[in-house]
């Protein structure tokens, strides 16, 4: 059952690899209830935490869930019509007369380098030779920068490099904090140190590989990739919008303002307890806490106490809140189509995971959205 659940897709490492690690830990394959590697009930929790591969929830998440099926899956971008190449750079996003210039935001880019290219170029943020060239524009990433895709140490390269370029320009390219940034910090951290994971021993090296981990970032990765990583706030608010990386309300464990959050998720980092840490991308690798019933009051749980009035996160693909990936079994996975971000939740939340590891669209948008 497990190595039938680690089906090698687009970007993903060697197969042989992760086998022989994930053997050594028996990852359970449960899922929920209704997926098609159901074992058990929902409060099952395995010893290494994964992200779900299906679009169905339980029901009411115990407090100590853990999502328990292999990655999401990716599909191999090949299989699915691709629309073209790099479009030809956008005009420079337009600049206000006075005061900050127009905010955007950016999904979840998991490696692929190209399509964030292409994304910035046709928002006019950066021209034909990758440089910014949208002066006072002010720019945000929602995290998970790395795995999954071929190029997670370019991406950081090249939003480190921005943030350089903005500053100078009078503008401003900032990131988040993602569970898939805490899983590589983990990962190269601790290694196959065993974690308490409150169902056995874990390690964050099992689970950078079963979630999408590739050899060539973790070959690729310096010691000012692992300082900018760990520095990295969790949350903030611009111009109203709440940002965040996942759309769960475990936020509210590390504090009751913003600078508490970030002040407490930096400080679990400097601490070095690798149980302290796991736990921390545990409770950042929920998801789905804004969908369905209650979803809007889980929103407003967060608005209340960090403030703003609507709520911008990435890591759950648009596709999966949609229920517009198969889940029943025998299902194949399907090339999702998503063609901008998605409000939801009482129109409290704007999600901006299009599913770029399913051959799905990287997101880059200017807020307020013209819808």
């Amino acid at each position: 059952m497990v190595e039938g659940s680690m089906t090698q897709g687009a970007g993903q490492g060697p197969e042989v690899e992760r086998t022989a690690t994930l053997r050594d830990f028996r990852v359970p394959a449960y899922v929920n209830e209704t997926g098609p590697y159901a074992q058990g009930g929902p409060t099952a929790e395995p010893a290494v935490p994964v992200e779900p591969g299906y679009p169905v929830a339980p029901e009411g998440y115990p407090d100590a869930y853990t999502p328990t099926e292999r990655d999401l899956p990716v599909i191999n971008r090949g299989d699915a019509l691709q629309v073209g190449t790099a479009p030809a750079p956008a005009p420079a996003a337009p600049q206000p007369a006075t005061g900050p210039g127009p905010l955007f935001v950016v999904g979840d880019v998991h490696g692929y380098l190209d399509e964030l290219v292409a994304a910035l170029q046709e928002q006019g943020l950066i021209d034909a030779a990758g440089q910014w060239c949208a002066g006072t524009a002010r720019l945000w990433f929602l995290g998970d920068f790395t795995d999954r895709g071929p190029d997670g140490i370019g991406v950081i390269d090249l939003v480190m490099r921005l943030s350089a370029e903005a500053a100078a320009a009078g503008g401003y390219c900032k990131a988040l904090m993602g569970n898939h940034e805490l899983l590589l910090l983990g990962a190269r951290r601790f290694g196959d140190t065993p974690v308490n994971s409150g169902a056995g021993t874990a390690t964050f090296q099992a689970a950078w590989l079963l979630n999408g981990g590739q050899k060539s970032d973790m070959d690729r990765l310096q010691d000012h990739h692992l300082q900018w990583m760990a520095r990295l706030d969790a949350v903030e608010e611009v111009d109203g919008y709440l940002l965040v990386h996942s759309d769960t309300t475990a936020y509210l464990d590390y504090g009751r303002s913003i600078e508490e959050v970030n002040d407490n998720v930096r400080e679990a980092l400097t601490r070095n307890d690798a149980d302290e840490v796991w736990d921390l991308f545990r409770k950042f690798t929920k998801r789905f806490s804004f969908r369905d019933e209650g979803g809007a009051d889980a929103v407003r749980s967060l608005l209340d106490t960090y403030g703003g009035t609507r709520i911008v996160h990435g890591h759950s693909p648009i596709p999966y809140l949609l229920g517009e990936v198969g889940s029943e079994e025998g299902d194949e996975p399907t090339a999702p189509v998503v063609e901008g971000p998605h409000v939801y939740a009482d129109g409290l939340a704007i999600a901006m995971d299009g599913g770029v590891t399913m051959s799905g669209k990287l997101l880059v948008r200017q807020l307020p959205l013209d819808v």
